[in-house]
């Protein structure tokens, strides 16, 4: 099962992929949030760094859906 699928549920309709970005971006930025913490907390720079670009990822991804939504695509 897809991501989006999941997400959807299963009454068969489908979000919009401008929703589907925002959602899979807020996913990302707070993972990445945590493995950030986790770093911090275990002493593990490569854990942070990882868990720092995750977390700008998703924020990408998050614009890229809002952005999305505001051209109604």
């Amino acid at each position: 099962m897809v991501a989006s699928e999941e997400l959807s549920g299963s009454g068969g309709d489908k979000m919009k992929p401008s929703t589907e970005n925002e959602i899979a971006g807020t996913a990302h930025e707070v993972k990445g949030k945590i493995k950030e913490k986790l770093g911090q907390l275990t002493n593990d720079p490569d854990l942070e760094g990882e868990g720092t670009g995750e977390k700008i990822a998703g924020k990408v991804q998050k614009k890229i859906g809002q952005v999305e939504k505001v051209l109604g695509k």
